[in-house]
């Protein structure tokens, strides 16, 4: 097929504003799959997307559209993830398309996803289509919607198009409107091939299944290709086109989207953005905007009974092969035995590994408070990446530490202002500007240490709002900044697993908050136990658990009272060589109370 007659384009939106309702609607429309195959989310393959009613995985799909000018166009729809921790994800499969449908909710208007998602689109020279989607609601408002659009989007409102995924109403238009707006492919016209990845899986049978769009050139059966940012060679085994499953073809053209099986054995080896080429005549250079994902939130995974650590370290094996972004490396602590330092895109990444883990696998694990990565200067010069409190050097070889910040957009009700305010200041944050929206809602653009929004912000933002709040953000970059080790010493000796990396500001609240915490957890020695933390050298709480006494006097019936006094003498002594040479045993249940992430 021509490639003017070829369209690929994408669906962009906040989360739950139907973007996965109207990709089913088109793939009905076009017959891609017949009513027997159809049933709801039909891209969502996993068993949580469909429960979370959230995209994880990006997945695209082929479809041949006959249009009112008779012409029959092929449309490569790229359906992606909505959450920010996959917005790399978003930002490839967006660099394989020419033009994206941004969709509206009619009744809740522009959310703050919205507006970062369709700069992400125009960052990438995108053409957007405005859907206005759900106008069959009772408190839909499209005019709203459509001043909202040009004011704060700055879309042109007549290109918008009414439609409502769940009733089918103005999927023709919307069809029609991407073979109209969105234009086709370009080709260089050298015929070298320019592959991007946008996304792999991993096939067990076939090996690394690589989605791919091509820029150029032809990829087939039989070639020799070569991975740009790794310089190996594979020979290509098959390529074919989702419909939406896997349907081989002869070969893959400029402007197509599709799958490449090559001998690839692990999805390591194959890293979304980038660029493949023919080993016999190769690319001069890479396709634009490669860039390595790193993880920026860390957790500590432990199996509850040690004996299931060669199990976990399995499943993690294969959920690493289909999920590049997830890393771990085995670490032991004192207090949890073995287990794993694992590396997050977010905190959504974060709960869906550990789900899947428990699912998928049947593990019974602990995770341990998240935490994210430090840059740290020392006093000789030297710079070091810490994600775990552990490998931080003594407080007098450290000249800063820097934390990552983000840059959050906070869409509330105006009446919130002041309480959201409030939570930002208490979460170290700055204000940097607010945006009126519209007559009922503003933006605040603030900056936040990332570490403060990892686990309870988003949870606080929606019971201020109760529910209207909606939020996003994005890295920027590393702040130097007040922070301190925290240890927590019990019977004067530190704990490993318990220690932490704070603002000093914060320090003493946390310290206090983990002692009572411990206290209710470690269970009553025959001495008095000291739990501490400690900055450094200096206290900053305590709490002490009191001895268990046993009544050495039961058996005294009256008599001199010197008798008693010898017994207690007695009991006092042996209590003092006890505190002096005696350890306390925290049991497991103590640690996984306290380090449970919900803590």
């Amino acid at each position: 097929m021509s490639i003017e007659l070829t369209r690929n384009f994408s669906i962009i939106a906040h989360i739950d504003h139907g973007k996965t309702t109207l990709s089913d609607r088109l793939l009905g429309f076009t017959n891609t799959i017949t009513t027997r195959e159809a049933q709801d989310q039909h891209l969502d393959a996993m068993d949580l997307e469909r429960e979370r009613g959230i995209t994880i995985k990006a997945h695209p799909v082929c479809m041949f559209y006959k249009a009112k000018d008779g012409k029959t166009y092929k449309l490569n729809l790229l359906d992606t993830p909505g959450h920010v921790d996959f917005s790399y994800e978003v930002s490839r499969s967006l660099a394989g398309c020419e033009g994206a449908l941004l969709l509206v909710d009619a009744s809740q208007g522009v959310e703050a996803q919205t507006v970062a998602n369709l700069n992400l689109a125009l960052g990438q020279n995108l053409h957007v289509i405005p859907v206005i989607n759900k106008i069959d609601l009772p408190a839909a408002d499209v005019d709203k919607v459509k001043r909202q659009l040009e004011e704060i989007l700055q879309l042109p409102a007549d290109e918008a198009v009414s439609a409502s995924a769940k009733m089918g109403i103005g999927i023709e238009d919307i069809l029609e409107a991407i073979v109209r707006l969105i234009p086709p492919p370009t080709d260089p016209g050298d015929g070298v091939l320019r592959a991007s990845v946008f996304d792999s899986v991993f096939d067990n049978y076939r090996g690394v299944v690589s989605y791919v769009r091509i820029f150029s050139g032809s990829i087939q059966r039989g070639m020799k290709i070569q991975m740009m940012s790794t310089g190996q060679n594979y020979e290509v085994k098959d390529v074919g086109v989702f419909k939406p499953k896997m349907v081989a073809c002869d070969k893959l053209e400029s402007g197509d989207v599709g799958y490449v099986i090559a001998n690839v054995k692990s999805t390591a080896d194959v890293k979304i953005g980038d660029t493949i080429t023919e080993t016999r005549n190769p690319a001069k250079e890479p396709l634009p905007g490669f860039k390595e994902i790193h993880p920026m939130v860390f957790s500590g995974i432990y199996p509850v009974t040690t004996d299931d650590f060669e199990s976990l370290k399995a499943a993690m094996g294969k959920l690493q092969i289909n999920d590049s972004a997830f890393t771990y490396m085995a670490e032991s602590s004192v207090a949890l035995g073995f287990g794993f330092r694992c590396g997050f895109l977010g905190l959504l990444h974060m709960e869906i590994v550990v789900e899947r883990l428990r699912r998928e696998f049947n593990m019974d694990i602990i995770s341990t408070y998240p935490s994210v990565v430090y840059e740290v200067k020392k006093t000789d010069g030297t710079e070091l990446v810490v994600d775990n409190p552990s490998f931080l050097p003594p407080a007098g070889e450290i000249e800063e530490i820097r934390e990552p910040i983000v840059k959050i957009f906070i869409m509330i009700p105006n009446e919130n202002i002041g309480d959201i305010m409030n939570i930002v200041m208490d979460k170290r944050g700055m204000l940097d500007h607010t945006e009126t929206i519209d007559d009922r809602r503003v933006m605040l653009h603030c900056v936040l240490p990332l570490n403060e929004i990892l686990v309870d912000f988003n949870d606080k933002l929606k019971s201020v709002t109760r529910g209207y709040g909606s939020m996003d953000y994005e890295h920027a970059g590393y702040r130097a900044d007040e922070l301190v080790k925290m240890d927590m010493l019990i019977a004067g000796d530190p704990v490993d697993a318990f220690s932490c990396i704070v603002h000093r500001t914060k320090a003493e609240s946390r310290g206090r908050q983990l002692c009572e915490k411990l206290k209710e957890v470690i269970p009553q020695q025959l001495f008095v136990v000291a739990i501490q933390a400690a900055i450094g050298g200096k206290i900053i709480a305590r709490e002490s658990i009191s001895a268990l006494r046993k009544n050495v006097t039961a058996k005294c019936y009256g008599g001199d009272i010197t008798r008693k006094r010898k017994l207690l003498e007695k009991q006092k002594e042996g209590k003092k060589k006890m505190k002096a040479i005696g350890k306390v045993n925290i049991p497991q249940e103590a640690f996984i109370e306290v380090l449970k992430t919900n803590n």
